[in-house]
């Protein structure tokens, strides 16, 4: 089988593995209930057997991995981290399977959209946002089909109302807008996330 270096490496879409990946703010510690949500969801899908992809580093990505971490001991579920090159070193946390640097945040983008299945974006700022509505252009314009993007926890209502005005202008449709979910809860979450893991099973 081979390894999610050598899928990156070569530009491939991983077929045999269904991954998630998990965005959201380095700057969350461990004792804030965001993270708690994130470190539990990850955990439920390394029970689950599915693999999670982040960007490695501490924050909200560690939370996804160390439950994924703590959810595959009886799996065989892989915890990724693509990591990026900044002026203020960011170190991989300890959780990790498989890790890869990118210079750019372009490459590493696209190396995300590569690997994912399904999205999660939990709480987080500029880079977080960034993720989130790059992924959504590429599902809008169908670079990517099928995968969907989950905005997790309390910090998306506000968006998602205010994403309504651009759209009643006509700016994107309502097909565009009902590409994105909104889950409160692990359970919400998990309950889609399941539903294209199941069709990804059939196909």
């Amino acid at each position: 089988m081979e390894t999610y270096r050598h899928i990156i490496a070569k530009g491939k879409v991983r077929k045999d593995r269904f991954t998630v990946a998990i965005f959201g703010s380095a700057r969350i510690k461990n004792d804030k209930l965001m993270y708690k949500k994130v470190y539990n969801l990850a955990k439920m899908l390394g029970e689950r057997d599915i693999d999670v992809v982040t960007g490695g580093g501490p924050g909200l990505m560690e939370a996804a991995n160390s439950g994924h971490k703590d959810g595959s001991k009886e799996t065989r579920a892989h915890s990724i981290g693509l990591g990026i090159k900044l002026p203020k070193e960011q170190k991989f946390n300890n959780s990790l399977d498989e890790t890869e640097t990118f210079m750019r945040f372009t490459n590493r983008l696209d190396n995300f959209m590569l690997l994912s299945n399904a999205v999660v974006v939990a709480s987080g700022g500029v880079g977080t946002l960034l993720e989130l509505f790059y992924t959504w252009q590429l599902v809008q314009v169908k670079h990517n089909v099928n995968i969907p993007i989950i905005l997790y926890g309390n910090m998306w209502p506000g968006l998602l109302k205010w994403l309504k005005e651009p759209m009643k202008k006509g700016y994107f449709s309502k097909r565009d807008y009902n590409m994105l979910f909104y889950a409160k809860t692990e359970k919400e979450a998990i309950k889609l996330i399941d539903k294209t893991h199941k069709r990804f099973d059939t196909e």
